[in-house]
């Protein structure tokens, strides 16, 4: 039996597929930061200014809805190309684990703020309008009621940010990223390696399911409180 597994599994270099998933961790789990960090803020001005909301500016509603819209309809894989010259300004390089991030952040960001927007959205008018009542400001309404409330869905949202970071990560190889997507296309793809793909497509896979499986206790546990 294990010579067989070698057999299958022949020109799969564990420590590098150990490296290239610890990339790939690095590269979702600090463009998640930066992405929740950047999109909750946008998400929650795209709300207050949104109509027949508590900062209603039809103006700066479409100029910030069509930056974000315009963000999220160009596909990945040309929005990394595109921002090549600028990752390379910024990081000083468009390659590995540091030049990916930059171009997931930008990914990432705008598609998780459209999330935070509908899970405010979903928020009952009457808890906004009982803390107007109160005499809280809109900071106070957005930090002591709106985001509370929203809490499961935008949980719900980092979820899915990060299911969808994963997959980016992964085309990110394409311009020699790094992480799994870069073994995939290095090895499995131009090499001809077929089980160096099964076992990163695999891992991609394992990757998601987790996560999936995480952000769904999570909010599961804030639900009930």
């Amino acid at each position: 039996m294990d010579a067989l597994m070698e057999g299958l599994l022949s020109n799969v270099d564990w420590t590098e597929i150990g490296l290239a998933s610890w990339d790939t961790l690095v590269m979702v789990g600090l463009s998640l930061l930066f992405s929740v960090l950047i999109g909750l803020p946008i998400g929650v001005l795209l709300f207050l200014f949104g109509k027949r909301q508590l900062l209603e500016q039809p103006i700066a509603y479409a100029v910030l809805s069509f930056v974000v819209n315009v963000l999220r309809s160009v596909p990945f894989i040309i929005l990394l190309i595109v921002m090549i010259p600028f990752t390379v300004m910024l990081i000083g390089t468009s390659l590995g684990v540091a030049g990916a991030i930059p171009p997931l952040v930008a990914g990432g960001a705008p598609f998780f703020a459209r999330l935070v927007e509908t899970s405010l959205r979903e928020v009952d008018r009457g808890i906004i309008e009982a803390t107007q009542a109160m005499g809280a400001n809109v900071r106070q309404i957005v930090f002591g009621a709106l985001l509370p409330e929203a809490l499961p869905g935008l949980i719900a949202g980092i979820t899915v940010t990060a299911i969808t970071l994963v997959s980016y990560a992964a085309m990110s190889g394409v311009i020699g990223g790094g992480g799994l997507g870069d073994l995939a296309i290095r090895f499995g793809y131009q090499r001809f390696q077929t089980d160096v793909m099964v076992i990163t497509v695999a891992l991609l896979v394992i990757f998601v399911q987790v996560l999936q499986m995480v952000g769904d206790r999570l909010v599961l546990y804030f639900s009930r409180k």
